[in-house]
């Protein structure tokens, strides 16, 4: 039984085994608020009766970003009036190209995991309702809860949730795995973790999409590293670099097999930002 655990006053995390995916939820007087919904039916199930040994608390939900992991049990999870907010960038992406994402993903899992790649083919997606632009404070039950976005990164419309000394990073951050470029902007993603780590204190738990919480040392380490991926794949591309050779050339190599495809995806992305390509036509 996968279970909440309590990491600061009335802030509870939930590690759930599948792709090791960070659910937070932060509950007040006369409300909560899910951070994220994990990928199938059954997951987002499980979830459910975790919430409930929690609170019964009306419940609202946020997803940090758009990928499968986090928001498609949105709809098992959420009744008719519960409100999501997600990024606009967020919505977008479900809303006119969920379908799309689906089976791409479906396809891409089956070597993996079959029985959850067929899982995932068959939920039912619902994008958020409560577009967020910038940032937007929210009230759950007499407890101030800030939605903000600082900026491109592992997506276009990464949002972090902050409540007291917490901040929900998404996978803006990751703990124990390379991060993800497969939809990134790797051009942006230093300024915009440089602008993250403005917010963070001393005494500031930071929870990633993945893996376990950190502190404000490993967020200013993620940033050197991806700093340096910008200026290599930057140089790289004056030079006419080979993509294969400046992915084994950058520091995620030490990850192996993941490490290297995630790079390939960092340098090709990078490369179409330098080559003035449009969002939608990064790939």
């Amino acid at each position: 039984m996968t279970e909440f655990t309590e990491l600061a006053d009335g802030v509870f995390v939930l590690v759930y085994p599948y792709l090791r995916v960070n659910c937070t939820l932060i509950t007040g007087e006369t409300g909560a608020l899910l951070v994220d919904t994990l990928s199938t039916e059954a997951q987002a199930r499980e979830l459910a009766e975790a919430v409930l040994r929690v609170t019964a608390k009306p419940l609202g939900i946020v997803n940090t970003h758009f990928h499968f992991d986090h928001c498609f049990g949105n709809a098992t999870l959420a009744g008719p009036a519960t409100p999501i907010w997600g990024h606009r960038e967020c919505v977008r992406e479900l809303r006119e190209h969920g379908r799309q994402w689906q089976r791409a993903w479906e396809q891409e899992l089956l070597a993996d995991d079959e029985h959850v790649a067929r899982e995932l083919g068959r939920v039912t997606l619902r994008a958020p309702d409560s577009p967020v632009e910038r940032e937007e404070l929210i009230d759950i039950g007499g407890r101030q809860v800030s939605l903000a976005w600082h900026g491109r990164g592992h997506t276009a419309g990464d949002l972090v949730v902050r409540v007291d000394d917490v901040l929900v990073a998404g996978d803006l951050v990751e703990e124990g795995a390379p991060p993800g470029f497969a939809d990134a902007y790797p051009l942006d993603w230093p300024e915009t973790l440089r602008a993250l780590a403005r917010t963070v204190g001393p005494d500031t738990v930071v929870v990633p999409g993945h893996g376990e919480p950190v502190d404000l040392e490993f967020l200013t380490m993620a940033h050197d590293e991806l700093a340096a991926l910008d200026w290599l794949i930057r140089e790289a591309h004056r030079d006419g670099g080979d993509v294969a050779k400046v992915a084994a050339a950058s520091s995620l190599a030490r990850w192996g097999e993941a490490g290297l495809r995630e790079a390939e995806h960092a340098v090709r992305r990078g490369y179409a930002q330098l080559d003035a390509a449009t969002p939608n036509t990064i790939g």
